[in-house]
């Protein structure tokens, strides 16, 4: 039998498959998508919700997206985390101006976690890693406490944790401490299930890793429960009878603005609902009254109907009243809180000192006038900013004072309390921003710190949610949403300062550090690698 041979085409010849372009786009896409996620899961341990432990798992999953990528991989995907976690986060801003303003917001923030992103994927081939990412997220929220425009820092993971076990850690170092101890417990958490599902497969894994693993986890979890002792709300400097008034206004949104007049009315209302009470002896005469920002935005220091008003509520209920004034002294516009006695009328002052961008002064005027002239209308006069820390003294309690947005930087708050403040009040206005989540998002910062500072927080807002809280955090009496109402209580009065109030700026100072040195060791050790690879 003769065998032929037969010659095989080039074309006939076996060749690698090339992956399908349907499986290249899922490669691309499931990270991304699963970034975008895991920041919408960040999103959902927020208040109102009690869901506090989620933000574990969404650290988890965010470690896991990001360890052993490249620095660009890293900061695509923190970008997406961070539009997962902002987007629905900040939906209020736009509530009442449109989507333009709450996204411009939004693309800007995000660009921060982006950063943190990428600095994480390369400190995520360091021993000891979770140590390194967890303290780069706290030099993000650093950076964006404090730029553009003097910062913006909602959303700092502290924020979220008012109803969870780390709480007490806010007393150790303040907002700072308690996020990193959260995060490091993310990544801690994601890195010994890695060690766990590496250790069936190899059957080995290293000591050292697997002790910085379970350590990071371990760590936080034991220093809350060591920090418990901080947190207390026995009074220190007895107590006092404080009422927290909640006027309500005609209607939601920036209209409210339009009626100044029946938002002081309705102050005084309620102010003189509740003196009827106390002469019928059904509640306790409270030893001052609290009112909200912006309850008096006639400035009743240029108009006498307005300083009739207040006065004759304050006569009737026998007590100071802290209000809320817009008043324009020396050709400034300025945000204040008027202490009025009900026998000697206005006696001290404090003027808001971080105003909000884009609310009460507006960056870079001409481009955005420009860009939106309805922007600019919006703010047609830029308010001024205060240069002391507030802190009224009445009748000898001194009540530090944080006017709402002030209440998310804790230099604003902590200067209260080294001034001598033994409770803190933070009156808010809401009214703007309708039934949205951010009334309960600034409710959990006074919760925080409460804690942080151990002091009895107050938070009379205009239209809710007003409330009482302990220096444990825990909220003894709250109002519902627009609606009037009043709130008294005694409260305890303290003046020891908690750890987190004596150090001040130094925990995020070195935890900012300690990245710098965790990223500093990535990019050197990248580089000597790259140095010792031979050229091909």
């Amino acid at each position: 039998m003769t065998v032929t041979a037969t010659s095989v085409d080039e074309s006939d010849q076996v060749k690698p498959l090339a992956p399908a372009p349907r499986r290249v786009w899922l490669e691309r896409l499931l990270p991304a998508l699963a970034a975008a996620l895991f920041g919408v899961l960040l999103y959902v341990s927020f208040p109102p919700r009690t869901l506090w432990w989620l933000a574990l798992p969404a650290f988890a999953g965010f470690g896991w997206l990001l360890r052993g990528r490249s620095w660009k991989a890293g900061l695509g995907l923190g970008y997406l985390f961070g539009l997962g976690f902002l987007l629905p986060l900040l939906v209020w801003t736009g509530v009442e101006v449109g989507p333009g303003p709450w996204i411009a917001l939004v693309v800007i923030e995000a660009v921060f976690v982006a950063l943190v992103g990428a600095g994480v994927a390369l400190v995520s081939r360091l021993p000891g890693w979770p140590v390194w990412a967890a303290a780069l997220w706290i030099a993000g929220e650093a950076a964006r406490a404090r730029a553009p425009f003097s910062g913006f820092p909602w959303g700092k993971i502290a924020f979220g944790q008012a109803d969870g076990v780390f709480l007490p850690l806010a007393a150790t170092g303040g907002t700072p401490v308690l996020g990193f101890a959260v995060v490091l417990c993310g990544f801690g958490l994601y890195e010994v299930v890695r060690l766990a599902v590496e250790r069936q497969r190899t059957r080995s894994v290293q000591r050292s890793a697997a002790a910085v693993a379970l350590l990071s986890v371990a760590v936080p979890v034991a220093g809350a429960l060591a920090a418990r002792p901080l947190v207390s709300d026995k009074a220190e400097n007895g107590t006092v009878t404080v009422a927290v008034i909640q006027g309500n206004v005609p209607r939601a949104g920036l209209d409210f603005n339009s009626q100044r007049r029946a938002v002081l009315d309705y102050h005084a209302r309620e102010t003189e609902r509740l003196a009827a009470e106390v002469k019928a002896g059904k509640v306790d005469r409270p030893d001052f009254v609290l009112w909200p920002e912006n309850s008096s935005d006639i400035d009743p220091f240029a108009n006498d109907d307005a300083r009739e008003v207040i006065d004759t509520a304050a006569k009737a209920i026998g007590a100071p009243i802290s209000v809320g004034g817009v008043v324009e002294r020396g050709g400034k516009l300025l945000n204040e809180q008027i202490l009025w006695d009900p026998a000697k009328g206005p006696l001290q002052t404090y003027d808001k000192r971080q105003i909000q961008p884009f609310g009460e002064y507006l960056p870079l005027r001409s481009m955005i006038g420009a860009i939106n002239s309805e922007w600019t209308s919006m703010v047609r006069q830029d308010f001024s900013r205060g240069s002391k820390p507030g802190v009224f003294d009445i009748d000898g309690t001194k009540v530090g004072l944080a006017t709402c947005y002030e209440a998310a930087f804790d230099w604003a708050v902590r200067d209260t309390v080294t001034d001598g403040a033994q409770m803190i009040s933070v009156p808010s206005n809401n009214a703007t921003f309708d039934r949205s989540e951010m009334t309960y998002q600034q409710l959990a910062m006074s919760r925080v710190r409460a804690v942080e500072h151990s002091r009895t927080v107050t938070v009379p807002v205009t239209s809710g949610v007003s409330a009482i809280i302990m220096p444990d955090g825990t909220i003894t009496q709250k109002t519902g949403m627009f609606v009037a109402d009043s709130l008294v209580q005694k409260v305890p009065l303290r003046s020891s300062e908690t750890p987190a109030t004596k150090l001040g700026i130094l925990p995020e100072m070195t935890l900012v550090l300690i990245a710098a040195g965790g990223l500093g060791w990535a990019i050197g050790a990248g580089a000597r690698k790259r140095q010792d690879t031979p050229a091909r």
